[in-house]
């Protein structure tokens, strides 16, 4: 699950930094496919933030 999170995170980070025009054409292609996610980012981070605490619950001993 941790790697389920640290994907998440490395999405988020590049969702935010295409919203804000800071990745060129790159990152205009990836706003045109993922519009919403580059609108508002914090979903995404909200999914990783989930997973990792989902990945910190389940492996408590």
């Amino acid at each position: 699950m941790y790697y389920v999170a640290a994907a998440l995170l490395g999405l988020s980070g590049l969702f935010y930094s295409a919203g804000h025009h800071e990745l060129g054409q790159f990152g205009a292609d990836v706003c045109r496919y993922g519009g919403p996610f580059c609108d508002n980012p914090v979903v995404v981070f909200t999914g990783a933030a989930l997973a990792a605490a989902w990945g910190m619950f389940v492996s408590v001993k």
